[in-house]
C-alpha cells in the first residue's frame, strides 16, 4: 500500500502531502461506495485501498493519552538496540509507547467510545444473543484454510492483546436456558484508567506489550525470560516433548493468556522457541568471535520477532483474505511494488515503503503515538475458527488414527497429548482440517461452557459480546459509520440469508441495537475473505500501522542491528521452510501446496 515518499531537506513538503491524502482518499471512497474496491480490477482496486488507508490515517487513529505511569528517562544514543522485555524504548523521544501498561488507542473519537450504561449494557442479554445467533448448531468449516491457521492467530493475539480485571462487583448476566450456571452468571469488569482528560471516557491499559515482539514465546518478565534460557550461546530450554521445562512454562502460565492455551498454540511455541535455537546456531556460525550468550540472546530474539511479522503478513493473512488484490497489497505491504525479487537481487533501492515495503523505511507513526486499540481486540475476536475435534491422522498413510474432542486438547492435557502423539504427526492432521468459518450458528459449544476448573464455567460467546460494549466500542452501525461506510437501513440489508435477518429481528427492537460482532459475522464477504468488509477497514489500517510505527521492523530494521546474517534469515524464511527445518517429515504434504495456512495434501 502507498504514502508519499519522505522528503529530507527543502520546504516542508506535510500541507502537499496532506491535501494529496485528502484527494485520494475522497476518491477512493466515492469509487468504493459506488463498486466496491473488491470487484474492480487489481490496479484500480488498489488505488483505492491506497486512498480508504490514506483516509482511515488522517481520521481514525486516536490517541487516548499517555502512558499512566508517567515519562521514563530518554533514551541514550546506543544504548538500547535489542527489543526490552516490556516493550519500552523502541519509540525515540517516548519510551514508554506501546509498553507494557500503555492505554490502547481508538480507530474512532473518542466522543463515540463511552462504554454503555448498566441499563443498556445488558440489552438484549448478551447471553440470550450467545444462544440465539452465536451457538454452533453444525459445523460450518472454512474450506480454503486449515486448523493451522486458527492456532496462529490466537498464537499472535497472545503477543498483542491482554486487558486487566477489575475487582470491582463483577457483572451478573441472566441465563434464563439454565445450563451449568443456574439462573445468573457472574463475568468480571474490565480494569479502566481515568483518562488524561476527565471529560473523556475511561481508558484500558494492556498487560502486554503492543510491539510486534514475540513476547508470547519470550516471555514479559525477567524471572519468565530467565527460566527459559540455557545461559549457553543464547539458546533457550526445550525438553524431550519439544516444550520449555514445566518450571518455566509455569511462570509463563501466571499471565491471563495461558489459560487459554492447547495443544495448537503449544506445537508453535514449541515450532518458534525451536527456531529461535536455530538462528542462534546460524550465528555462531556465521560469527565465530561472538559467543556472548546475552548478544546472540537478544539478536536471535529480533530476528524471529522479525520472521514471525513476515509469516504473518505474507503468509497467514493473505491466505484468510485471499482475494487478488489484498493478496498484492499485503506483499506490497512487506515486499514494496517492486515486488520480492526485485528486493532480493538489489535490496532497497529507494526509501520509499511504497516501492520498496515498510521493512527498512523511516519509522513514521502518523503523528499518533503508537498503540494497538480497542476497534483492532474487537475485530479480532474470532472463536468460531475453532472446530469440535481434531481428526488425528497418520503421517505415513493419512489413516483416520483418532478424533479428538478439543476439551482433551486444552491446557491440562497438552503434555498428555504430545506423549501420545509425535509433534510431526499432530501438525500434519492440523494441516489437513479446516477452522470453522467466521459466521453465526458456529461458535463452539464447548467454548461456551468452558470448564476451566474454577467455581463456574465461562461462556466465551457471552463474555465476546459483553466486551465489546463494556470497553466503548459502537455497536455494528454506528461502527460503520465511523469507518465513513454506509449503515445496513435494516435486517435485511444487513445480511443476504432472510433466515438470519428474521432471527436478528427476533433478538434486537431495531437493526442500530446489533452488536458489533453479530454484524461481522452475518455480513456478506468480499471473494476469498474470511471474514467481512467492516472488519477489514481496521485491518487496512492496523496491519502497515504494526510494522511502520516499530523502528525494529523500519529505521533499524538493517544489517548493523539484526546482522548481514539475520537479515537473511527474515528475507529467506517462510512459514514452510520454518515447518520444513524442524519436520521434514512434512515435505510431501507441503508439496504443491501455494500457502502452508491452506489445506494441505494427502499422503
Amino acid at each position: 500500500m502507498i504514502d508519499a515518499p519522505h522528503h529530507t531537506g527543502g520546504c516542508d513538503p506535510a500541507p502537499s502531502r496532506s491535501r494529496i491524502a485528502n484527494v485520494l482518499a475522497d476518491a477512493a471512497q466515492a469509487i468504493d461506495r459506488r463498486f466496491g474496491w473488491f470487484r474492480l480490477p487489481k490496479p484500480l482496486g488498489l488505488a483505492v485501498l491506497i486512498g480508504l488507508r490514506a483516509g482511515l490515517r488522517a481520521h481514525n487513529l486516536v490517541d487516548t493519552g499517555p502512558h499512566p505511569d508517567g515519562p521514563l528517562p530518554p533514551d541514550e544514543p546506543g544504548e538500547h538496540l535489542t527489543r526490552t522485555l516490556d516493550g519500552t524504548y523502541n519509540t525515540p523521544g517516548d519510551p514508554r509507547a506501546g509498553s507494557i501498561g500503555c492505554r490502547f488507542g481508538r480507530n474512532i473519537p473518542l466522543a463515540n467510545t463511552r462504554p454503555e450504561d448498566d441499563a443498556r449494557i445488558l440489552d438484549p442479554n448478551p447471553r440470550t444473543v450467545s444462544t440465539t445467533l452465536l451457538a454452533r448448531d453444525e459445523f460450518r468449516p472454512a474450506t480454503t484454510l486449515n486448523l493451522l491457521a486458527a492456532a496462529w492467530i490466537q498464537f499472535e493475539v497472545h503477543d498483542w492483546f491482554s486487558h486487566r480485571p477489575s475487582e470491582a462487583e463483577p457483572f451478573t448476566v441472566g441465563v434464563a436456558d439454565g445450563g451449568w450456571w443456574g439462573p445468573t452468571m457472574t463475568i468480571p469488569r474490565t480494569a479502566t484508567v481515568p483518562a488524561p482528560d476527565p471529560a473523556d471516557p475511561p481508558t484500558f491499559v494492556t498487560g502486554e506489550s503492543h510491539w510486534w515482539d514475540a513476547s508470547q514465546i519470550y516471555g514479559t518478565t525477567a524471572e519468565a525470560a530467565g527460566a527459559l534460557r540455557s545461559g549457553k550461546l543464547g539458546q533457550v530450554i526445550l525438553d524431550e516433548l519439544g516444550l520449555p521445562p514445566v518450571d518455566a512454562a509455569s511462570l509463563v502460565a501466571r499471565s491471563p493468556a495461558a489459560a487459554n492455551a492447547w495443544v495448537g498454540l503449544a506445537l508453535l511455541h514449541s515450532l518458534f522457541l525451536s527456531e529461535h535455537n536455530a538462528i542462534c546456531e546460524r550465528l555462531v556460525a556465521r560469527y565465530p568471535d561472538r559467543r556472548d550468550d546475552q548478544w546472540l540472546y537478544d539478536t536471535a530474539r529480533l530476528i524471529n520477532a522479525a520472521l514471525i511479522a513476515k509469516i504473518h503478513t505474507v503468509d497467514w493473512t493473505p491466505a484468510v483474505i485471499a482475494h487478488p488484490t489484498t493478496v498484492a497489497a499485503l506483499r506490497a505491504n512487506w515486499f514494496g511494488l517492486l515486488g520480492e525479487r526485485v528486493a532480493r537481487r538489489f535490496g532497497r533501492l529507494v526509501d520509499n515503503e511504497v516501492l520498496c515495503g515498510i521493512p527498512g523505511s523511516v519509522r513514521e507513526d502518523h503523528g499518533v503515538p503508537y498503540s494497538l486499540t480497542e476497534e483492532f481486540v474487537a475485530v479480532y475476536r474470532m472463536h468460531p475458527l475453532i472446530p469440535d475435534e481434531l481428526t488425528v491422522r497418520g503421517l505415513a498413510d493419512d489413516k483416520i488414527l483418532e478424533r479428538l474432542p478439543f476439551p482433551e486438547l486444552g491446557v491440562r492435557h497438552i503434555r498428555q497429548r504430545l506423549t501420545e502423539i509425535p509433534m510431526d504427526t499432530l501438525l500434519y492432521s492440523f494441516g489437513r482440517a479446516n477452522p470453522g468459518a467466521l459466521t453465526l450458528h458456529n461458535y463452539p459449544q464447548h467454548l461456551r461452557r468452558l470448564d476451566r476448573g474454577e467455581d463456574q464455567p465461562l461462556d466465551l460467546a457471552t463474555i465476546d459480546i459483553l466486551r465489546v460494549r463494556e470497553r466503548g466500542v459502537p455497536r455494528y452501525n454506528e461502527f460503520r459509520r465511523q469507518l465513513r461506510l454506509a449503515p445496513a437501513r435494516s435486517f435485511a440489508d444487513l445480511t443476504d440469508d432472510p433466515r438470519w435477518a428474521r432471527e436478528l429481528a427476533q433478538v434486537y427492537d431495531t437493526v442500530e441495537d446489533v452488536d458489533l460482532m453479530i454484524g461481522l459475522y452475518a455480513e456478506p464477504k468480499p471473494p476469498g475473505f474470511g471474514f467481512g468488509d467492516t472488519a477489514f477497514r481496521i485491518f487496512v489500517l492496523m496491519a502497515s500501522r504494526r510494522l511502520s510505527a516499530d523502528r525494529f521492523f523500519t529505521t533499524d530494521f538493517r544489517p548493523e542491528i539484526y546482522t548481514e546474517a539475520g537479515m537473511a534469515w527474515v528475507r529467506d524464511n517462510t512459514m514452510r521452510t520454518v515447518l520444513l527445518r524442524h519436520f521434514p517429515t512434512l515435505a510431501p504434504a507441503l508439496t504443491g501446496v501455494a500457502n502452508p495456512f491452506a489445506p494441505w495434501r494427502s499422503r
